[in-house]
């Protein structure tokens, strides 16, 4: 989940020059900021997935009677296997494991140190105290927890996609401006949080639908109206979607990886709002989540600094420093985890794609003397990851801008004069002015 990259001054939308803009604008070469995070092609593959998500999932379940018995399920192993734990460490390897974000564990312990540690302790103390010695028993906690995580995992969705409109926004420089901001929040909860909300309740999708949404929400009119209110809620995504399309073609820094990213988003939720079924949209949209947080924090731990002493630490930044390693790391530890945290994971039923890999170990793990702990690990780990990402991508905080400067930076660009467009005799820019790339 990314945070807002500026705070809300409600400044209008208009540009502010730079000092590095200023500096190449007197040296005769136009500043020329790419809109894209890193460039068109890792955009496309990480930030903008359900581009190519999207057609590809709904190929695979064509004509096909049980989605999940179709190669779509294949795909989701996948997928799952690859990037669904790695991308709940993301946040804990960033906030622990990186130098760029050392200086925020000493500056702001309670958000980095003391929330994590109580989230963690109140997690395993709902879990391994046995039936009779709280008012509630496991089932109950149970019920319970997962009905919070469910709130809290729908605005986090919502939550990560305001973020990456925002990182956008800011690329083009309308960080500051309020007006597309509030947009941008109303279409990212509205669309990608309430939409999809309503889309699960109608599919019955819900977690522990009965126990509240059908007792507490759900009128009964809702049941026997639901085609009317699929297409009333799919009338609402279209009006949104052109609203967000037609204010980005008035602005006057128009952004394509924006544009992009709405429709992909606009795509994802008429999946959802399709009565059809609902396999195809969970893919679709787990994935989108997954694989977009993992590509971020790959790249943002790349400008950190180098540490003055330990070996650890000097380790851990070779790593931090190379994008590729990061995500390697994260997908292999992924794999490895699958087992451990599908305990918790399909509480209610379904696929154990860890039976699949690991056989007989996955099995046993669900009916061992571990299962109260591993409930609680991965509550536990879910929880932090919804905390840490607010902390870790809280681009509107100077430190964290700072934290995360290989994510902000520009992508490197070539001059005109090493392009070959002008004289090597021309004026150059300031040798004390170097281009902040990525790599």
């Amino acid at each position: 989940m990314l945070g807002g990259v500026e705070p809300d001054t409600g400044e209008c939308c208009v540009k502010i020059p730079t000092v590095e803009d200023n500096a190449l604008a007197t040296a005769g070469v136009a500043p020329r900021p790419s809109p894209w995070v890193r460039g068109p092609v890792w955009d496309g593959v990480w930030m903008l997935s359900a581009l190519w998500l999207a057609p590809v999932v709904l190929w695979l379940a064509w004509r096909r009677g049980d989605a999940e018995s179709s190669p779509l399920d294949l795909l989701y192993l996948g997928l799952t296997a690859l990037f669904w734990i790695g991308h709940r460490l993301c946040s804990t390897w960033l906030a622990y494991c990186t130098e760029a974000y050392r200086p925020l564990l000493r500056a702001q312990p309670v958000r980095f140190v003391v929330l994590p540690l109580l989230v963690t302790t109140g997690c395993f103390g709902a879990f391994l105290p046995p039936d009779g010695a709280l008012p509630w028993t496991r089932e109950q906690r149970l019920v319970g927890l997962a009905i919070l995580d469910y709130a809290l995992v729908t605005y986090h969705f919502g939550a990560q996609h305001f973020g990456a409109l925002s990182l956008y926004r800011t690329r083009v420089g309308r960080g500051a401006c309020a007006r597309t901001r509030r947009m941008d929040r109303l279409f990212a909860l509205g669309v990608g949080g309430a939409l999809v909300f309503l889309a699960d309740i109608l599919a019955g999708a819900v977690a522990y639908q009965d126990a509240w949404v059908d007792r507490w929400l759900l009128p009964a009119w809702i049941a026997s109206a639901q085609e009317g209110i699929r297409e009333g809620a799919t009338l609402v995504l279209l009006a949104a979607t052109a609203a967000m399309l037609f204010v980005e073609a008035r602005a006057p820094q128009r952004s394509l990886p924006r544009v992009l990213y709405v429709v992909g988003l606009a795509a994802m939720v008429a999946v959802a709002l399709r009565p059809r079924s609902l396999f195809p949209f969970l893919v679709i949209w787990t994935s989108q989540h997954w694989i977009l947080a993992t590509g971020l924090a790959s790249r943002t731990p790349s400008g950190e600094p180098a540490p003055g002493r330990g070996a650890l630490r000097r380790a851990l930044h070779g790593l931090n420093t190379r994008p590729w390693a990061v995500l390697l790391l994260l997908m292999v530890s992924s794999v490895f985890l699958m087992p451990l945290f599908e305990v918790e994971g399909n509480r209610q039923g379904g696929t154990y794609y860890g039976d699949r890999i690991f056989g007989a170990i996955a099995t046993g793990l669900r009916t061992s003397s571990w299962v109260p702990a591993l409930v609680a690990l991965g509550f536990a780990t879910g929880f932090l990851h919804y905390l840490l990402d607010r902390s870790v991508f809280r681009l509107s905080d100077p430190q964290v801008r700072a934290a995360a400067r290989g994510l902000l930076a520009r992508p490197a660009r070539k001059s005109k004069q090493e392009r070959g467009e002008v004289s090597p005799f021309a004026p150059s820019a300031s040798s004390g002015l170097r281009a902040s790339g990525n790599s």
